[in-house]
């Protein structure tokens, strides 16, 4: 065999190499056409082993991550939770208290006026005792006056009863002296007896001894004599 037939039975086989090498490149140019990059799967997994390692590592770790996140947010949520519960125990509290204040408040306000109002009683029954002790005296003056008109101490009486009208007056006390004729009030007069007078049947004939007033209690009523009209 010749050298020319040598190489003729040669070419086949490369041109065969040749073939497949280009079939080899062609295919692995479809296969890039999918998407796929250089060490990963047609799905986008890496077929590298430490590639898939770190990206497992990486999910791992913003998991871990999110799992930290979630319990920070879980025990934040637990803080306010008791603060609310705190906040409204506390405001509770407030208003009971200031329930609790506005009662003692009231009662002690109650209370003061309550203690006037004794204070008040006392005193005007100490000035009522002390109005019916001297009432008899005044109306000694006045008969005093009635009898000695021309007495040397008739001045004297005056002034006195002036004096001592001065003094109830202060108190609040008023006398009770009717004029002839007015009706008779139960409350403030006390009917002696009656007497033949040319005034009115059942109307007052003359005071016979005055009454006192305090305030609205009358403290001793007014004697009068009323007349029974057989004076008409």
């Amino acid at each position: 065999m010749s050298d020319d037939d040598a190489v003729d039975v040669e070419s086949p086989d490369a041109e065969g190499d040749a073939a497949r090498a280009n079939g080899t490149a062609e295919a692995t140019a479809e296969e890039r056409s999918d998407g796929s990059a250089d060490g990963e799967s047609a799905d986008g997994e890496p077929t590298d082993p430490d590639a898939r390692r770190d990206e497992e590592a990486l999910a791992a770790a913003v998991a871990e991550h999110d799992e930290a996140l979630a319990r920070e947010v879980a025990a934040l949520e637990s803080d306010l939770a008791e603060t609310r519960e705190a906040l409204r125990e506390r405001d509770e509290e407030v208003e009971e208290l200031t329930s609790k204040l506005a009662r003692v408040k009231a009662d002690f306000s109650n209370y003061k006026e309550r203690a006037k109002r004794k204070q008040e009683e006392i005193r005007e029954r100490a000035s009522e005792g002390l109005v019916e002790r001297l009432a008899p005296v005044r109306n000694d003056l006045l008969r005093a006056l009635d009898q000695d008109e021309g007495s040397e101490l008739r001045p004297g009486v005056e002034s006195t009863l002036e004096k001592f009208d001065e003094v109830l007056a202060d108190e609040g006390v008023k006398s009770i002296e009717p004029e002839p004729g007015e009706e008779v009030d139960p409350a403030r007069h006390q009917v002696m007896v009656r007497v033949d007078s040319d005034r009115p049947e059942g109307t007052i004939h003359e005071v016979y001894e005055p009454g006192y007033e305090m305030g609205d209690r009358v403290l001793s009523e007014a004697k009068v004599t009323v007349s029974d009209g057989d004076g008409e």
